[in-house]
């Protein structure tokens, strides 16, 4: 299959939201994800790329820095999502090697994720890429 990764652009919103309410289930407006894709591109410290294929966006990806006090840095992965129609095409490989090299050539030493723990499949996919999970972690949350 014939796909090119690239930066994000505004424009990538609609698709972007798409694939966060199909793929992953979350319920956040597509006005709302406008809003924060064009604040997230004007940050230095978040790269958003996508993946195109059949002129449409058809995956992303997220990453931002992570600077800990104890730890060297590194990136992280806040969200990857890939239509079903296009997984199993190496895409998701694509995007996860586009945010390890941004890794690389911004001087980190590694890429961290967090995945659900339903998410066995998306487990299994992270393992054949080279990643390792180290720890079980319970992950806290408190609206205000």
């Amino acid at each position: 299959m014939n796909f090119k990764i690239r930066d994000a652009k505004v424009t990538d919103a609609e698709a972007i939201w798409k694939l966060n309410t199909e793929e992953m289930g979350y319920s956040f407006s597509l006005e709302a994800t406008k809003a924060k894709l064009f604040k997230l591109l004007s940050d230095v410290n978040n790269r958003i790329f996508v993946a195109v294929a059949d002129g449409i966006v058809v995956g992303y990806i997220h990453a931002n820095g992570y600077e800990l006090l104890f730890a060297p840095s590194m990136r992280n992965v806040m969200a990857i999502a890939v239509s079903s129609a296009y997984k199993r095409n190496g895409i998701g490989r694509a995007l996860l090697t586009e945010v390890e090299q941004w890794a690389v050539e911004s001087g980190s030493t590694g890429v961290r994720l967090v995945s659900g723990e339903t998410r066995v499949s998306a487990h299994e996919f992270y393992r054949s890429c080279g990643y390792v999970s180290n720890k079980k972690q319970l992950n806290f949350k408190k609206m205000i």
